[in-house]
């Protein structure tokens, strides 16, 4: 496998004008471009960089042939959805949970599915070992745009759902969609779906003053004092792109992304009869055992939420998701999708006539704990080998090398693996007591300080 130069995990992300410059944004999309050869749409978050980054990928779709449709600012899934139902490929302009400082460029193909490596590769070879397709002046790209698939998406979320149940129970609802695309999306479907709404951080705002755009839970002790001191029946919180849903029980407990997981998959093959479903070698044990009981089987792949909706395509997979609260539904978008995640867990709360504590507690039980370090990008490669070699030389465990390095003992796991889009390694473990999990993870950590240097 030839390595990338550019693209992580799902597409390009840097710092906005220092690295990720209109220059680079330009040539890049008309590298993409000169591959497509078709109608691209286009559209981006709430950070300040976004116009400027959306003007620049113009002008390089445009000299490159395709015509361009702009789409605004709105939710990456309802770029993915629009891609999908109307347009040839998209570029979709967020740097997702990371920091203001940053942006970057997510390439989805006709599907609306993020790129896949042999096409990035192309793409890489046009920037950099030779020419984009530049049109003669007769036959450059013409510019539109659609303002209308902020309303069809949101429309399309509610019918997907039993919306008349929802309605009747009058839910009592906080969302936070720390200032990012969601602002646009989340409070409207919340109210078409006859919840009595309270917002926060629900203004578009690139500098992100309420929150930082990662939704953990240091981030949202706002979102969890106001779901307290109103009672409310939950609490939802957005990414800066609205492609996760992390949810806030009634209590006010912050539920880790793969308890939604396994909830909304429960209730799928309940609903369906079984079916594939598909997440990454990073998930909880808890995905396999619900799949167990309600005829569902378990397709793992590497980290990355394309990956994971690719294979769902592949073999006409129920659902899928990763453990950071980003879940796909296929039969909608190729991707994780914030609004259908929160249409879908209203509709489990109204029908299972239960708090979310309650139904949360009724999922096979696993301790998890999640660190990272820092690690050169040059670094990364040999510390995972090296990693990987001392555990087969030194320790009769089992291996698992699909993304990174995961180590399988009996009592539970730990994965290593890279960052596609920071300079860092992270760490996961899960076990059957917090405290294997803290420990399992410290090891994992120092394995990596042990060869990064």
């Amino acid at each position: 496998m030839v390595e990338k130069r550019l693209f992580g995990t799902f597409g390009v992300r840097r710092t906005a004008n220092d690295v990720l410059t209109p220059e680079f944004a330009s040539r890049l999309a008309a590298s993409y471009g000169s591959i497509v050869q078709g109608t691209v749409a286009i559209g981006g978050d709430t950070r300040t960089s976004t116009p400027m980054l959306k003007y620049a990928i113009t002008a390089g779709l445009l000299s490159s042939g395709c015509d361009v449709v702009d789409l605004g600012i709105l939710p990456t899934p309802a770029i993915q959805y629009a891609v999908r139902n109307y347009y040839d490929g998209g570029i979709i302009v967020t740097a997702s949970h990371n920091p203001p400082k940053y942006n970057g460029l997510k390439f989805v193909d006709e599907f609306g599915i993020g790129t896949p490596d042999d096409m990035e590769i192309e793409v890489e070879k046009l920037y950099f070992d030779s020419e984009p397709n530049r049109a003669s002046w007769d036959k450059i790209g013409e510019c539109f745009s659609n303002d209308t698939i902020i309303k069809e998406y949101i429309a399309e979320t509610i019918k997907r759902v039993d919306a008349e149940a929802i309605r009747n129970r009058k839910l009592k609802v906080v969302v936070d969609c720390g200032s990012g695309a969601g602002s646009y999306t989340a409070p409207y479907i919340l109210k078409e779906l006859g919840c009595e709404v309270t917002t926060i951080n629900c203004q578009a705002d690139g500098f992100f003053p309420g929150r930082d755009p990662e939704p953990i839970e240091p981030n949202l002790q706002d979102l969890i004092a106001t779901v307290k001191n109103l009672g409310a029946d939950i609490g939802l919180a957005h990414d800066g792109d609205a492609d996760r849903t992390i949810c806030i029980d009634e209590k006010g407990n912050f539920i880790l992304g793969d308890k939604t997981f396994a909830l909304v998959e429960k209730h799928m093959l309940k609903e369906n009869g079984g079916g594939i479903i598909v997440t990454t070698v990073a998930t909880s044990q808890a995905i396999y055992d619900i799949a167990e009981e309600f005829g569902g089987e378990v397709i793992a792949t590497a980290v990355g939420d394309l990956l994971v909706a690719r294979k769902l395509k592949d073999t006409d997979g129920l659902f899928g998701g990763e453990e950071n609260g980003g879940l796909i539904f296929p039969d909608f978008i190729y991707g994780r999708d914030a609004a259908m995640t929160v249409a879908k867990i209203l509709e489990i709360l109204v029908k299972e006539d239960k708090p979310l504590s309650e139904l949360v507690a009724e999922l096979p039980v696993y301790y998890q704990e999640k660190l990272k370090v820092e690690c050169a990008d040059d670094l990364k490669q040999e510390v995972m080998a090296k990693i990987a070699d001392e555990i087969k030389e030194t320790t009769d465990f089992e291996l698992d090398t699909t993304d990174g390095v995961k180590i399988l003992k009996d009592d539970g796991w730990v994965i290593i693996r890279p960052s596609g889009t920071e300079p860092i390694f992270r760490c996961f473990a899960e076990s059957d007591s917090q405290e294997k999990a803290d420990e399992m993870a410290s090891w994992g950590i120092s394995l990596v300080e042990k060869y990064k240097t």
